[in-house]
């Protein structure tokens, strides 16, 4: 819908810009907190790039749990209606792995 660049583009400009440009010159407080600023760039590239394919996977295995949300699979939780259910335990898996493949992909 919007012209180019697209803002997984411009995320990553910023993002190397911090890297190759700031972070090499900068010391001390605004070190670690650039380091934080590339963090956080990385991160929502990652989430604009897998985002999308996630939540779409996300709510299949939700309807394959018989529940809506995640707030419905909460309450279910809570109440013992999914206790015997053997698709939760990989459900809960893959909930993670999806996060960690945003949030910090190394740790996997």
């Amino acid at each position: 819908m919007h012209d180019a660049p697209t803002s997984a583009q411009l995320v990553a400009a910023v993002r190397e810009f911090l890297e190759t440009d700031v972070l090499p010159a900068a010391e001390g407080r605004v070190r670690f907190h650039t380091r934080v600023a590339i963090n956080v760039l990385a991160m929502v590239e990652r989430e604009i790039e897998l985002g999308p394919s996630q939540a779409l996977d996300h709510e299949t295995r939700l309807a394959a749990l018989g529940v809506a949300s995640d707030a419905e699979l909460a309450a279910a939780i809570r109440e013992g209606r999914l206790d015997d259910n053997p698709l939760l335990a990989p459900f809960l898996k893959e909930a993670v792995r999806a996060k960690l493949a945003v949030a910090n992909p190394g740790y996997r």
